[in-house]
């Protein structure tokens, strides 16, 4: 129990000073929305109106500290008031339609990309030097190198526009009613395959090859040797003897990688016009909407902090010299 109260606490006061360069980062860039409003109606709005608008969205005037006052505030109440770009909705209603589908993209393409890339890695390590091993951890390297966009852009093309498979954007036909019917999921699931599978595909490499070097260091250990002596079968030796040991980076990786896509796989969201906080995030960037950029990125903390705390607790449950400690 004091680990764990020691470690929220360090999460704590992370996301206390994530909060300030939160603050501070819309501020820095060039412009505010006000003016981009004023901009996009080419002058026809009276001066009047820019206190007007000020006062609307919520917006602090005055000195810098007062404004990072009224931001604290909109924090712990989680009031974080009107968007620019959506409005009359405010952010959380706006964060609230997107975090859904994130949530179902990052989590499904997730586990996809931890499951294929363990489970090979720890099958090329077993048999290392063979066949598998030859073709699957080169393969794994050439696939790490591959940016995101190129392989969302690719898939499209390919199964989108050329082969005409897979719907080319959003995250549903747009004739259908939202609910819990089966066409509306069927029509979730369809739509999904490509974002998750390439979203998947970009992060696979890196779990082959971190869980084959891991597993390869654990071959050679005193409890791997004994269980083989023993007569153990192979199979309960490779993934209750090594492969436990060995997932311990691996499950780092995948909080991170939770954490990461959480907080909005843009690039992937963008590219197939999908509904989620990081194709929220762009149009908030475009429209210089500053409170749906800090209530993003303070989505993007809570969920990078929530990751790195679930992998403190599950070394803990997988490592039982950590429970000892």
């Amino acid at each position: 129990m004091p680990f764990v109260l020691r470690r929220i606490g360090f999460y704590i006061v992370a996301f206390c000073a994530a909060a300030v360069i939160n603050f501070l980062i819309p501020r820095l860039m060039p412009g505010d929305p006000i003016d981009f409003m004023f901009a996009k109606a080419e002058n026809t709005l009276p001066p009047e109106a820019r206190a007007a608008l000020l006062k609307t969205f919520g917006f602090a005037v005055g000195p810098l500290h007062e404004q990072f006052l009224a931001y604290l505030r909109s924090v712990f109440t989680w009031d974080l008031g009107y968007s620019v770009k959506f409005y009359p909705l405010t952010v959380s209603q706006v964060l609230g339609y997107a975090l859904p589908w994130t949530v179902f993209l990052a989590g499904t393409s997730a586990i996809l990309a931890f499951s294929v890339g363990s489970i090979t890695g720890i099958l090329a390590a077993w048999r290392r030097g063979g066949a598998f091993d030859s073709v699957a951890s080169p393969l794994a390297l050439a696939v790490q190198a591959i940016p995101a966009v190129v392989v969302a852009l690719a898939a499209l093309f390919v199964f989108g526009v050329a082969l005409k498979w897979l719907p080319t954007g959003y995250a549903f036909d747009p004739k259908l009613d939202p609910g819990w019917s089966p066409q509306f999921i069927g029509s979730v699931a369809h739509s999904a395959i490509m974002p998750v599978v390439s979203l998947a595909f970009v992060h696979i490499g890196g779990y082959l090859v971190t869980m084959r070097n891991n597993m390869i260091g654990q071959l050679g250990e005193d409890h791997v040797v004994m269980g083989l002596a023993k007569g153990l079968s192979d199979r309960r030796v490779r993934y209750n003897y090594a492969a436990r040991n060995a997932l311990l980076p691996s499950v780092t990786a995948f909080a991170l990688t939770i954490g990461s896509v959480m907080g909005g796989s843009l690039v992937t969201e963008v590219v197939f016009n999908y509904p989620g906080l990081g194709r929220t995030l762009y149009v908030a960037i475009v429209a210089r909407d500053y409170p749906l950029i800090q209530g993003q990125l303070l989505v993007m903390t809570l969920a990078m902090l929530t990751a790195n705390l679930a992998v403190d607790l599950a070394y803990v449950f997988l490592d039982p010299r950590l429970r000892r400690a």
